[in-house]
């Protein structure tokens, strides 16, 4: 039996299973298809979702194979009118090294996912078609279609809109397709020179439009995305070869016999839909399978990432019997909440698109703005949250970044280093934060990275305990990315969020938030069951 069953190896189910393997945990992936996809799909993971990456080890990996966002070139009735870069404006930050997605081939970012997950000892099982699934208090059982039957104390049901995982729990998708918004969709080839492969191509007429971007890593291969051709009854037609080239021949006045071929064709619709429940006793739902919405902003790919880095840290500690299973419950309470949000932004983005169109000059630039980067997106609302925070950040947010120095050597590092990896992590600043390190690190172990920030006019360690990290905030760049003017503890979350802001006397506050993330194997535990402090208790 293994520890967790993850059907699905897209994007969302190999980042737990990356995670989750990373962390020790006995994991099985699958997904039905008999052979991994070599579809491009999503154009990429957005700047919150290339911190979870660099998390799991991946990120220059991905950087190396993708590009950065293209400039968009909009044209109308065949000629070029305007051209667009909606991050000419921005720039990375010291608080935030990524203020951009990467364009990357679907089918290359699993690569890369999986092949991180084979350094884990994992590999994906193709052809592996789940067909039932039954639960008990310990357990859940999954049966396949060849007959087989396999046992996992969890299951994340990581399998697309057409879960089979979510239909077999019987949870509802409610929501609304749009049969009037139609995109026929496919991964083109386009001979070499024909058009520039530095820009992303948007032809948008008053009788359809064509858009073309380069897939990176390629010489040839673009994205498709067009309105379909219809039939005499306004019918949408299905995707063929000689459509493409139709329809790339109407709006670039261009041969259609430059565009040589066509694959992975599909029909898309506007689909907003959302399960009510992302939990069925020891089954959970991520991704797709749990929420769907409009395609503006692209953030169908990266929702389901960042659901299920949420979630892997939180099945590790119920497992290792580390924090109770009431600990799981604050997945759906946290990532529920951002689904509804991401539907609301989607359809808003799609909304402003198309009537962006409707004019010369407008483009899919209109479907972008800093809500679509990730990096805003956190959990003020959870009752993992501590009320607390100053400067802008809160308990709940994201844990900004900040670059430092490291105290014993010098040598320049991050904040996110500290981060990275299978822990939680106490940052103390301030030298009336030490006894709370000190005693952070002794009673929870690895499970807990403690980090001394010595400020610029700090000294540097002197105090043998206070853990093994230690930095210098030489520009004072870290205590201005957390607001801290006073002597402050800050516990950063495995997932990289803020739980608790407390001051230098708040060391039985940080003891009782750590025993809720990492308490319940502790033998000095003196409370049990319930809640503490309106959060699950470990």
């Amino acid at each position: 039996m293994s520890d967790v069953l993850i059907v699905g190896a897209g994007p969302t189910g190999l980042t737990p299973a990356c995670d989750l393997a990373r962390r020790g945990v006995g994991v099985r992936i699958v997904d039905k298809s008999p052979d991994h996809p070599r579809s491009s799909r999503s154009k990429g993971p957005n700047a919150r979702s290339l911190e979870v990456l660099e998390d799991l080890g991946v990120v220059r990996a991905v950087l190396e194979a993708g590009s950065a966002p293209l400039p968009m070139r909009k044209y109308r009735d065949g000629v070029p009118v305007a051209d667009a870069d909606p991050y000419a404006d921005s720039a990375p930050t010291p608080d935030a090294p990524y203020d951009r997605g990467r364009l990357i081939a679907q089918w290359r970012l699993e690569e890369i996912l999986r092949d991180r997950l084979a350094e884990h000892g994992v590999t994906v099982a193709t052809g592996t078609e789940v067909v039932g699934l039954d639960q008990d208090g310990a357990s859940v059982t999954a049966s396949f279609a060849d007959g087989s039957r396999a046992g996992a104390r969890y299951a994340v049901g990581c399998d697309g809109a057409h879960s089979r995982v979510r239909k077999l729990l019987g949870v509802p998708f409610d929501g609304e397709t749009d049969e009037e918004q139609v995109m026929v969709c496919g991964d083109v080839e386009i001979a070499p020179g024909v058009l520039d492969r530095g820009v992303w191509h948007q032809w948008f007429d008053a009788d359809g439009a064509v858009m073309l971007c380069p897939v990176p890593g390629t010489r040839t291969s673009w994205w498709f995305q067009a309105g379909p051709e219809r039939d005499s009854a306004d019918r949408p037609l299905a995707p063929s070869l000689d459509g493409f080239r139709r329809l790339f021949a109407r709006h670039t006045r261009l041969p259609g016999a430059h565009l040589t071929g066509a694959a992975l064709l599909s029909t898309y619709r506007v689909n907003v839909r959302m399960a009510d429940r992302y939990r069925v006793g020891r089954v959970f739902l991520a991704g797709d399978a749990a929420h769907v919405h409009a395609i503006a902003g692209g953030l169908g790919m990266n929702t389901g990432i960042q659901d299920a880095f949420n979630l892997g840290w939180k099945l590790t500690q119920v497992l290792r019997g580390r924090a109770a299973a009431e600990l799981l419950d604050t997945y759906e309470e946290e990532r529920l909440p951002v689904a509804a949000w991401t539907l609301d932004l989607t359809s808003d983005r799609l909304r402003a698109t198309l009537e962006a169109i409707r004019e010369p000059g407008g483009g899919l630039d209109s479907a972008i703005t800093p809500a679509t980067t990730g990096l805003d997106r956190g959990y003020r609302w959870s009752s993992l949250a501590r009320p607390g925070g100053a400067g802008g950040v809160r308990s709940g947010d994201r844990a900004p970044d900040a670059p430092c120095h490291e105290a014993a050597t010098g040598a320049p590092t991050r904040l996110f280093n500290v981060f990275a990896g299978p822990h939680i992590t106490v940052l103390g600043f301030g030298a009336g934060t030490e006894d709370t390190l000190r005693e952070a690190a002794a009673a929870h172990g690895d499970t807990v990275r403690t980090c001394r920030v010595y400020g610029a006019g700090d000294p540097g360690p002197g105090t043998p305990g206070a853990g093994p990290y230690a930095l210098h905030d030489r520009e004072g760049l870290a205590r201005a990315a957390y607001g801290v003017g006073r002597d402050t503890v800050v516990v950063v979350r495995p997932d990289n969020h803020v739980g608790l802001f407390a001051g230098a006397d708040g060391t039985h506050a940080v003891r009782r938030y750590l025993d809720v993330l990492d308490g319940a194997a502790r033998p000095d535990r003196t409370t049990a069951g319930g809640v503490v402090d309106g959060a699950p208790k470990g």
